[in-house]
């Protein structure tokens, strides 16, 4: 009796492989999220809310502190002009914020072009909502689209697009030429972007996010998705923000007022204060979290692995075959959790059809020990093979 597009599911990789790590005692550079607690500074303020605060139903789009807070924040860090009252909606989390906008925007039979290798909620979620998935697949080492893939993909029948930018697993933040063509042909097709942007502040280097709702004529046809939980390191703590613009606001508030109703108040006092006040962690914690994936990769590169670049979140990517491991992604993966001791993600289970399957994803925002040890695990899984 149970809806086919649920009870016909598979168990997620992520719950797979974390599920192997914990039961084989394996380090777990599968799922993403991070080994410290997260800033204590705003963990305190989540504790004094709680003791001290407000814990019965908040408003339903959230706290006007929290909602104030989160256009503070894309004003002064992608120069966006939002309304707190009208364009932004609280969440509990990004995934809840997904569900949201794909519930509150897709009828049947819309068609929803979305970029695979993705993340494991967009296809169900759509399809729930009788949506019409076309994928459009991505390659390594680039991971990017091209005029050509676009204008392929968009037709009159496209109402919708999903973009997870910067993108998770491939680790790329999309340049500025490539969000220009994806607005060019949403304008031209008269198409709304659901922009899943949680690892917007986790960005390395010389790249830059910039989203895409700021590109000219997004502003009336764009979801921006962001993460509290991927901005502070506080995964477990689901809170998230939908921006857009009013009319499409109303129907996104709307949704969400059906999946949750409320976030927690006491972490959205305590996520306002964060967006307010966290200038030092915003500029360190990228600066760390690079210097964790340099220390992952150039340590792999020591024991032979080839090492795709990453620009930003938590995650890097080993090439397998150019590793000189003839084996697929999966079978590394299962034999490096059950016999090296080590848990990563086989890039070949996020895509629906036509998988790349010689990619594995690394998660390095960990501490200097583990990824040491995860190095020598992974040395000890590719000599399994070659």
């Amino acid at each position: 009796m149970a809806n086919p597009i649920y009870s016909s599911l598979p168990m997620t990789v992520f719950e797979e492989m974390s599920g192997l790590a914990r039961t084989l005692g394996a380090i777990n550079l599968g799922q993403g999220f991070p080994d410290d607690p997260g800033p204590e500074a705003i963990r305190a303020k989540a504790a004094d809310a709680i003791l001290n605060g407000y814990n019965q139903y908040p408003p339903m789009a959230g706290l006007p502190e929290l909602r104030q807070a989160v256009a503070g924040h894309y004003a002064r860090t992608q120069g966006l002009d939002l309304d707190p009252a009208t364009e932004i909606t609280i969440t509990s989390g990004a995934t809840e914020a997904l569900a949201a906008a794909v519930f509150a925007l897709i009828e049947q039979g819309d068609e929803v072009i979305v970029f695979q290798p993705l993340y494991d909620a967009y296809l169900p979620l759509i399809r729930r909502a009788g949506g019409a998935p076309k994928l459009v697949s991505l390659a390594p080492p680039r991971w990017r689209f091209d005029r050509a893939m676009l204008e392929a993909a968009f037709s009159d029948a496209t109402k919708y697009v999903v973009l997870n930018n910067p993108n998770n697993p491939a680790g790329v933040v999309l340049p500025d030429e490539d969000l220009a063509l994806l607005a060019e042909l949403c304008v031209r097709h008269d198409v709304i972007a659901i922009c899943d942007e949680v690892w917007e502040q986790v960005v390395f280097g010389n790249a830059k996010h910039r989203p895409l709702i700021a590109f000219p004529g997004m502003r009336e046809r764009c979801v921006k998705i962001g993460s509290a939980g991927k901005m502070f390191g506080l995964t477990g703590w689901k809170v998230g923000f939908m921006c857009a613009a009013p009319a499409l606001t109303y129907s996104l508030a709307s949704a969400h007022q059906f999946l949750t109703f409320t976030t927690p108040p006491n972490l959205q006092t305590a996520v306002a204060w964060g967006l307010d006040n966290s200038e030092d962690w915003f500029r360190q914690m990228p600066r760390d979290l690079q210097r964790s994936r340099d220390r992952l990769s150039e340590g792999l590169k020591r024991e032979g692995f080839a090492v795709l670049p990453t620009q930003g979140t938590y995650f890097l990517n080993l090439d397998l075959a150019a590793s000189g491991v003839s084996a697929g992604d999966r079978e590394f993966c299962l034999r490096a959790v059950k016999e090296a001791g080590v848990a990563a993600i086989p890039i070949s289970a996020l895509y629906e059809e036509e998988p790349v399957s010689h990619i594995v994803r690394l998660c390095f925002s960990k501490r200097d020990e583990t990824l040491d040890s995860g190095i020598a695990r992974l040395a000890k899984a590719r000599d399994l093979f070659v």
